[in-house]
């Protein structure tokens, strides 16, 4: 799904709701979370999963090329780990899916 996707499934969902609002309700939750999370905060939404920030170490790597080491800076990610209610859903889908697909020989 993209954002565009999510904008015509939040106008499809709410019709008192422009295009042009749905997409600005969207842009605000995606701006507001990214405002968190570079803040260092972490984002939980209940039933769907936490969103927060991993360091990673400064190491050293290597140029594959050249083979020549190279320092490589300390870097912050964002992480996602899925909710218990987002983990069985998917789970349970994707189970029923394998039964109903045809077998390949």
């Amino acid at each position: 799904m993209t954002r565009s996707d999510l904008v015509e499934e939040l106008a499809n969902r709410f019709r008192q709701l422009t295009h042009k609002d749905a997409e600005s309700a969207v842009k605000t939750i995606l701006d507001a979370m990214s405002d968190a999370l570079v803040r260092g905060h972490r984002i939980e939404i209940r039933g769907f999963g936490s969103f927060s920030i991993n360091r990673r170490p400064p190491r050293m790597g290597r140029n594959p090329r050249s083979g020549e080491s190279v320092a490589i800076p300390e870097k912050r990610v964002p992480h996602f780990k899925p909710g218990k209610a987002l983990r069985e859903a998917v789970d349970t889908r994707t189970e029923t899916m394998q039964l109903e697909l045809p077998v390949r020989k």
